[in-house]
């Protein structure tokens, strides 16, 4: 669906060319810097630019997303109405209305100034020029109060869901931090409200956490950073519902036990004895106990806590979003940090970006120093490339893991892992290619089908039998694909 005031723009030159000047929305430029994509994957057209370089987008048909030349971006309204309307009455030249005044005798005034410089340095007939535009696309006259905070409010939803991504690097654009809400505030929300109401003695809160587990991880979380001296009734609650579940989630009951431990109450030495598999067997080896852990792991200070542990949450919480844009900005701050870049290719791939994922999973490779680490993570590489479709990538991936190995013509004798192909790497790699070829008939590349294939086969009589046995089924499939394919060139 068109939106109905850049409809009128493109349909009326005339208001298309105030919007431009002096307002800086030209539609007749309606390209950007760079290619650019939204992280969520929504829809994203270049709609005008303005005088300095930036952008403005339409993100889902709806709402409107300025970028600038320079890496940063925000969301500017929920409509193109309403991204002119902040742009023609707090315009660009009003630089300090956009940072916040409270008083609003204050923000008149400032608007009032910042336009009468206006006036005077390039735009004399600007009051003329802002009733035109603003009546011939037929936006109402708000008060700047609200304006304000109608924008304000935009660039506060800029993330999620309008995260925009340089196309070719995958990197973030940068948002103010003042718009963005730290993912621990967002992920422990629910458990916060949630512990208020128990601690309350709210009704229904309890079974609602019973049959929960999501919200029950959401409240233990807000019970570790706001601890009261009459939580243990409560506290002993979750531990059983934890305990009763102990096969789904291992760090909550972990957690819960560490919480009702360090109180020391022998009453509830039976239940931590269970939830503990034995290691808790009296009141004051729990308090020794969960000061321990408490002191590795449950501390009380929620800025210390690993921001993988919000990620978890947001992803179990289904904020797949939220998570997504925490992963790709801890990965854009990450550098040479091979812990780092595993935790996040795993992560990320768990949630299903695989663009990102084969990212950090290529800045992982790079740092292996042992032909083993080398195979083990161009593996890895190799799925990932596949799954996000790049298969040529994959196949070069594969390369570097026959290479590590030693199982082409390419690697030194010297230079090859022992009994690899004995081993789970063999059978891991093998797999790999055997899925690349599928995917690869599947794509109609069929040189990149014949030549992955030429690739498996000797894979396959290296590897164990039991591995080769694990993988025939998945190996006559590839077999019968390429074998329905047109010969390679000669």
């Amino acid at each position: 669906m068109t939106d109905r005031v850049l409809e009128v723009l493109r349909a009326r030159p005339d208001l298309a060319e105030l919007a431009a000047f002096p307002f800086g929305f030209d539609v007749s430029r309606a390209y950007h810097v760079e290619a650019v994509h939204l992280a969520s994957g929504a829809s994203l057209e270049a709609i005008a630019g303005d005088d300095t370089g930036g952008t403005y987008f339409l993100c889902g048909g709806t709402a409107v997303l300025h970028a600038s030349s320079e890496g940063g971006s925000v969301l500017v309204g929920g409509s193109v109405g309403e991204a002119l309307e902040v742009l023609v009455r707090l315009p660009w030249w009003c630089e300090n209305v956009s940072a916040g005044i409270d008083d609003e005798e204050d923000l008149l005034a400032e608007i009032r100034a910042a336009d009468d410089r206006a006036r005077e340095e390039f735009a004399p007939d600007l009051d003329a020029q802002r009733a035109a535009l603003l009546n011939g696309l037929g936006l109402p006259d708000r008060p700047p109060a609200e304006l304000l905070a109608m924008s304000q409010s935009a660039a506060r939803r800029t993330e999620p869901d309008h995260v925009l991504l340089n196309s070719l690097e995958l990197c973030a654009y940068q948002v103010d931090d003042a718009f963005r809400q730290p993912l621990r505030d967002v992920v422990l929300g629910p458990g916060r409200q949630a512990l208020e109401r128990m601690r309350s003695g709210g009704a229904g809160v309890r079974e609602e956490a019973a049959g929960d587990p999501v919200l029950r991880a959401g409240i233990l979380r807000a019970a570790q950073y706001d601890r009261r001296d009459g939580d243990l009734p409560l506290l002993r609650f979750l531990l059983e519902h934890e305990n009763a579940a102990r096969a789904e989630w291992f760090e909550e009951r972990w957690l819960a036990a560490v919480l009702v431990g360090l109180h020391g109450h022998d009453e509830d030495v039976p239940l931590l004895r269970s939830a503990t598999t034995g290691q808790v067997t009296d009141s004051a080896g729990a308090v020794e106990w969960a000061r321990a852990q408490e002191a590795e792991r449950y501390g009380r200070d929620v800025a210390a806590e690993s921001e993988f542990t919000w990620i978890e949450l947001a992803r179990r919480q289904g904020r797949i979003e939220h998570a997504r844009v925490a992963l790709i900005r801890m990965l854009d701050d990450t550098g040479p940090d091979a812990h780092r870049l595993r935790a996040l290719s795993r992560t990320l791939e768990r949630i299903g970006d695989h663009a990102q994922a084969a990212r950090a999973q290529s800045g992982l490779l790079s740092l292996q120093d042992t032909a083993w680490d080398r195979a083990s993570e161009a593996y890895v590489l190799a799925r990932l490339e596949r799954l996000k479709g790049d298969l040529a990538a994959a196949g070069r991936a594969l390369a570097r893991a026959r290479a590590a190995v030693g199982a082409d013509s390419t690697t030194a004798p010297g230079e090859a892992v022992a009994q690899w192909h004995r081993r789970g790497l063999g059978r891991l790699i093998t797999e790999q290619h055997l899925e690349l070829t599928l995917a690869a008939v599947e794509a109609g590349d069929a040189e990149l089908a014949h030549a992955t294939m030429a690739h498996s086969k000797p894979l396959l009589k290296s590897i164990s039998k039991e591995s080769a046995k694990a993988l025939s089924r998945l190996s006559t499939r590839a077999k019968w694909a390429v074998a329905g394919l047109r010969p390679p060139r000669t």
